[in-house]
């Protein structure tokens, strides 16, 4: 059985949207007890500075499909709180 490889994990930037490997990432904040990952110092400064704009930001062209994501795993889990941990 083939094991896969962690160092091609990916996440997206919260502000440009970018994916990115958290294992070669030069910029990552802590924020209400999750890590996120940057592409650069001003993406990670501009989150710092209101990350809410960020993460609450529906509208936001690069999350809409993490908002179905979400809508879909709230259904399946009957609302249960989630954690990044």
């Amino acid at each position: 059985m083939a094991s896969r490889d962690t160092t091609d994990t990916r996440v997206i930037d919260p502000v440009c949207g970018m994916e990115i490997v958290p294992t070669k990432a030069g910029w990552r904040t802590d924020y209400n007890g999750c890590t996120f990952f940057f592409c650069a110092e001003g993406c990670m400064k501009a989150f710092e500075a209101d990350p809410g704009k960020y993460i609450h930001a529906k509208s936001h062209k690069h999350f809409k499909w993490w908002y179905h994501y979400l809508d879909r795993l709230e259904k399946a889990t009957g609302g249960k709180s989630m954690s990044c941990h």
